[in-house]
């Protein structure tokens, strides 16, 4: 895949009904540009697949789309096999899968590891209460990377600048005596705003990042993808009027040995990104 095809991509996308938009297919280029495939039927991009190698610690699968007119040809196995020979020498595979594809990546060798959620609303402003979060700064990047990296298990500082970059009202951050305690970033989509990810110590932090976020959406169309680690987490969006629109589950191929702290990690960036 190269720049060329990002249109195509956003075909896929809007025949799915997916929320891709043109920068995020160009920040899979950017992150690995050798590692991004298509399909071609009659030179026709028909399917797509991206990776993403979080610095050899894991990788991502992500954006296995395939034309709905294309589809029961085998073209998606094609994509996902390709991804898997491009990620040969990693150690640990990852993705989240629907209910559907599930059962295509059993077969493929991949594990479950637990359930996420897409929760969706469209937030009414009297039920958010007034949040402590500040406003993230490029400034702050730095501290943020060193401390989502000890959560998330690797470095990704370029996807969290490209997420304050493209949506700054959304990017909000908690301190305690200068140390990093929290932070949540976000992007807008073509059907939603997303919020994600959401990095805290606990999940009274973790409320006021979201809480924050949200009042910069109220009135649109809004997602949060989250685990299922705490019940109090769905519980309190639900309370906002969040509720769950898909769900996802998390597996992986491979030794999956690498240090992270799902708890702490209230909300993904989103399915395709991890």
């Amino acid at each position: 895949m190269n720049t060329a095809d990002v249109n195509a991509g956003l075909s896929l996308c809007r025949s799915a009904k997916w929320n891709q938009l043109a920068r995020d297919w160009e920040l899979f280029l950017q992150l690995s540009p050798n590692g991004c495939r298509v399909a071609l039927s009659k030179e026709q991009v028909v399917g797509t697949v991206t990776t993403i190698s979080y610095q050899h610690f894991f990788s991502w699968i992500g954006m296995v789309l395939v034309d709905p007119e294309q589809r029961r040809k085998g073209i998606g196995l094609q994509l996902l096999n390709e991804a898997l020979n491009i990620l040969e020498k990693e150690e640990t595979v990852k993705l989240d899968a629907t209910p559907a594809g599930r059962e295509v990546y059993l077969k493929l060798n991949f594990v479950d590891e637990y359930p996420l959620s897409r929760m969706n609303a469209i937030v009414d402003e009297k039920k958010l209460t007034q949040s402590g979060a500040q406003l993230l700064a490029e400034s702050d990047l730095n501290d943020v990377a060193i401390f989502d990296t000890e959560i998330f298990g690797a470095d990704r500082k370029i996807l969290l600048q490209w997420l304050l970059k493209g949506t700054p009202q959304l990017a909000f951050i908690l301190k305690e005596n200068e140390n990093v305690k929290g932070y949540c970033l976000g992007r807008h989509g073509y059907n939603y705003t997303q919020i994600g990810p959401v990095v805290a110590d606990n999940i009274d932090i973790a409320k006021h990042l979201v809480s924050a976020a949200l009042h910069n959406c109220i009135g649109e169309p809004v997602i949060i993808d989250i685990s299922h680690f705490d019940k109090n987490w769905m519980m309190w969006l639900i309370d906002l009027g969040f509720v769950e629109q898909r769900s996802f589950m998390r597996m992986y191929r491979g030794s999956n040995n690498f240090r992270t702290i799902t708890r702490k990690q209230f909300a993904i960036t989103g399915p395709e990104f991890g």
